[in-house]
């Protein structure tokens, strides 16, 4: 990771940013400014970003352990900064504080087509829960469920 990037935990301040960003990461359907809020004020405790000291370039969001159960609900790199290493250790960083509150299992989904993704989380040990399953999140909106043994 460059020596200005940091990865910390996210601030109301950083509503905004987030925001651009996912809209940057995911043009065809990012998450609303009210949806990102109600996510920092439900589980900002379990969300992490990366920052250059002027802007965030990632985020990784986990759900608050429910019987000993977690679920990532988003990881986001800016576009140009993909392929880079830095989801891997966003990801390290969120499954590290899901461990040490005691989490046993995380799920998450992920888009079929997402090789790269796909990837980055078989190789943190996500094994695929099945065939994707069709229509998940809507009409031709497939994902792959994933789960992680802690």
């Amino acid at each position: 990771m460059p020596p200005l990037l940091q990865i910390r935990a996210v601030t109301e301040a950083d509503l905004p940013e987030l925001v651009r960003l996912d809209t940057e990461a995911f043009p065809s359907g990012p998450y609303p400014y009210f949806v990102l809020r109600q996510f920092f004020d439900a589980y900002g405790d379990h969300m992490l970003v990366l920052d250059d000291g002027a802007s965030i370039l990632g985020y990784v969001l986990a759900t608050a352990p429910n019987r000993d159960l977690s679920w990532i609900l988003s990881l986001a790199i800016t576009p140009g900064l993909q392929r880079q290493g830095l989801g891997r250790k966003m990801m390290a960083g969120i499954l590290d504080h899901l461990r040490s509150e005691g989490v046993k299992e995380v799920r998450l989904t992920v888009e079929p087509g997402n090789d790269s993704a796909v990837v980055l989380y078989r190789s943190l040990g996500f094994t695929p829960e099945g065939a994707p399953r069709k229509d998940y999140f809507g009409l031709n909106q497939h994902r792959l469920l994933m789960m992680l043994f802690l």
